[in-house]
């Protein structure tokens, strides 16, 4: 049986609402997950109750708690709409504003550290999508010795010619890491592979970087259509759920 939860925690800037998973008996190690764009919602806690079945205590952030409590987007998005749009990007901007998902991380850490669901012997794992993918490399680089696993699927930015890309980080992570790049992502900067394999490899840090057959968005159920064609990809988000569970099981137990 699956524990759901509602939870508030207090961050340096305020109060995130969060979503919390665990099984109902035992301690299990702790994971933090980062939603893509469009924040914590149905499919992003079905995701998190699933892995939560697998053995996983599971904190899932409104990541854009700053400006409004989860849902904050309605779904399906509607890449046409520009309000909408535009908000959206407001919203990410939030996030990925130089250090507030570290600061949000000390807080997420603390929280599971206070759990007793958690496997305090064991360390962590992060993961994201989308814009999570980012978070998720900035959350293992924030506290290397707490987090022994990072995993990004269909991450944005993650080479950069910013001074903060998140692939500059690669040498702080103490974890094992896999990144799933979406093809047409790939197609836009396929150079950034083959960067993230170069940093992974001149750091020594364990990882695999895959390239899937699918769109940006792939694991998300309730993406839109792009032209006319379903972004969501039921066999590559199983896929991809399999890659996580297995970096989790071989860096957490």
């Amino acid at each position: 049986m699956i524990i759901e939860s509602e939870v508030a925690i207090t961050t340096p800037e305020g109060n995130c609402d969060a979503a919390y998973f665990h099984p109902k008996t035992g301690k299990h190690p702790g994971i933090l997950f980062w939603p893509d764009g469009f924040g914590l919602r149905p499919v992003i806690r079905e995701i998190a109750s699933s892995l939560a079945a697998e053995g996983y205590s599971v904190l899932v952030p409104n990541p854009f708690y700053r400006a409004a409590k989860a849902p904050v987007m309605d779904a399906p998005i509607d890449f046409t709409n520009k309000d909408m749009v535009t908000r959206l990007y407001a919203l990410i901007g939030t996030v990925s504003a130089e250090g507030a998902a570290e600061s949000d991380t000390s807080a997420y850490v603390a929280f599971l550290d206070a759990r007793p669901e958690v496997d305090h012997a064991r360390k962590l794992g992060t993961h994201g999508y989308c814009m999570g993918g980012a978070l998720a490399f900035r959350t293992g680089a924030s506290l290397p010795d707490r987090f022994a696993a990072v995993a990004s699927f269909h991450g944005g930015g993650l080479v950069t010619d910013k001074p903060a890309s998140p692939h500059l980080l690669i040498p702080t992570l103490q974890a094992h890491v896999y990144v799933g790049i979406a093809a047409n992502d790939d197609e836009k900067q396929p150079e950034a592979k083959g960067t993230l394999r170069e940093a992974f490899a001149a750091a020594s840090v364990a990882a695999e970087v895959e390239l899937i057959p699918a769109l940006h968005g792939w694991c998300m159920r309730d993406m839109p259509l792009q032209n006319g064609a379903p972004i969501f990809s039921a066999p590559d988000a199983q896929h991809s759920y399999n890659k996580l569970v297995a970096l989790y099981r071989a860096a957490l137990g």
